[in-house]
């Protein structure tokens, strides 16, 4: 747990997050106009988006649908009667003045997401609930010196707003939230978690206390934070500023904030709205939503395996540590890839063959695994080349290097360059007497105790054979004779 350091003591983090994910649907939530990103503006736009008089919202089953499906993959009690309420205020890309979202009978209650930390530790947090809105149009400030246009193409679209528990106390562990999150969505193909594109956005709730309090303090909430590292960055600067305020004798306003990218800090935005605020009442044009419950089970024996799951099955299966296992079940594709490479091979060499050397690879080429050089059968070949000796482990990096480059297989290249190791014991000792021969006063100076000179020798012998002797035989022939 951190805590941040003041000037008269320790002070403690008290995070909640609350996270608004894009519904993956062709149409919106209560019309069916298209939800394709990157469309010429305002041409998807059907009269309820655009609240044109006498139109009425007709709710979008397959969004319904989606929204229990990921309700489910959080461990969340399914509401079988929720309310869709009008939530009013008035701003420039919203034509009704008010939003169609649900507020006291959500769809979805209470969850909890358990937390991949650094440290290889787990947390979990709670979810507070899941509720399905509409989204507003977009603000464009800069098509015009003097002017704002609005783009209504993002109006109706449906979201899942996710309200997470005040049980986050790090800027680390918002960010193993949002990570997880996003894993969980991605898994279950009802978010694509692009907070590039806006189909994921975060709010972030932060109060600070000292060190042993349980009471909360005054909260602010900084909002539509659109990166992981943004949120972080902001938790770290919002929580330095509440305790420069509170050890100055100051007190916290509640209050809404931006994280303002270019100078690195928070400023005002507006006082904080309370609910009552936005004179929340039930719609009168949507009935309260019943579930039928053979949809839910339906959707329920569709889910996939989820992150913590597959993680599971990974330490158990192939025998790998918790913390590889959560690097490559963050994302669904990479875990897709892993089990292709060790399919049928030594799981943990194939585990770090993907987390170090390729994941290391695409890294520096700004691919992501989708878009890798080396399949996972070719990596695969390699891995399976190195279990049973035809290659070294130093070899073998050589070879995955001229598969970056080449796109050829592991046993093509090996075969083209005559790089097989060498398990001829009699050509190893040949080498070893050879190395020795030459450096013999080297050789005097180890039996005379000076037994870092092992090494030296091991090189020796690496080099004369091209890299290609079998390191277990190698160092086992050279004890030997330097022994006798």
């Amino acid at each position: 747990m951190a805590y941040v350091q003041g000037t008269t003591g320790e002070w403690e983090m008290v995070i909640g997050l609350e996270v608004h994910a894009q519904v993956i649907s062709k149409a919106k939530l209560f019309s069916g106009a298209s939800t394709t990103f990157g469309a010429e503006p305002n041409s998807q736009v059907s009269y309820v988006d655009a609240a044109f008089p006498g139109m009425l919202p007709v709710i979008n089953e397959y969004c319904v649908e989606q929204a229990v499906r990921t309700g489910l993959g959080l461990k969340a009690q399914i509401n079988m009667t929720s309310v869709f309420d009008r939530k009013n205020y008035f701003y420039a890309d919203l034509p009704a003045g008010y939003q169609i979202s649900q507020y006291t009978q959500p769809i979805v209650g209470k969850g909890e997401i358990l937390l991949d930390l650094a440290d290889g530790e787990t947390r979990q947090v709670g979810i507070t609930r899941l509720h399905l809105e509409q989204d507003a149009g977009k603000s464009m400030h800069d098509q015009s010196p003097t002017e704002t246009y609005v783009d209504l193409n993002r109006a109706g679209v449906a979201l899942m707003e996710i309200v997470s528990e005040p049980d986050m106390r790090s800027a680390e562990e918002a960010g193993a939230y949002l990570k997880k999150l996003r894993a969980i969505l991605r898994y279950l193909g009802t978010c694509d978690g692009n907070m590039e594109e806006g189909s994921m956005r975060c709010d972030v709730n932060l109060s600070m206390r000292r060190k042993g309090d349980e009471k909360f303090g005054t909260r602010c909430e900084i909002k539509n934070v659109n990166s992981i590292r943004f949120v972080q960055q902001a938790i770290e600067y919002e929580a330095r500023r509440q305790v420069d305020v509170l050890e100055s004798g100051g007190a916290i306003n509640q209050e809404t904030r931006l994280w303002d990218t270019g100078k690195g800090e928070t400023r005002s935005m507006r006082s904080k709205e309370d609910a009552h605020d936005y004179r929340y009442f039930p719609d009168p044009d949507l009935l309260p939503l019943v579930l039928d419950p053979k949809m839910v089970e339906r959707v329920k024996a569709t889910l996939p395996e989820l992150p913590d799951e597959k993680k599971a099955r990974f330490i158990g299966d192939y025998g790998l540590k918790p913390y590889d296992a959560s690097v490559l079940v963050a994302e669904k594709a990479s875990a897709d890839f892993f089990e292709k490479v060790a399919k049928g091979r030594d799981g943990k060499l194939a585990a770090n063959w993907v987390t170090v050397e390729l994941f290391g690879a695409l890294n520096k080429l700004g691919k992501s695994i989708d878009e890798s050089p080396i399949s996972a059968e070719a990596l695969g070949g390699l891995v399976g080349l190195i279990s049973n000796q035809t290659i070294s482990g130093r070899i073998a990096k050589d070879v995955f290097e001229e598969m970056l480059k080449t796109g050829k297989s592991a046993e093509s290249i090996v075969n083209e360059k005559g790089l097989k190791q060498v398990t001829d014991t009699g050509a190893i000792e040949e080498a070893i007497d050879g190395v020795l021969a030459k450096n013999a006063d080297k050789v005097a100076e180890y039996k005379s105790g000076k037994e870092k000179l092992f090494g030296f020798f091991v090189g020796q012998v690496m080099k004369a054979t091209g890299g290609k002797a079998n390191p277990a035989m190698l160092n086992e022939l050279l004890k030997k004779k330097l022994s006798d």
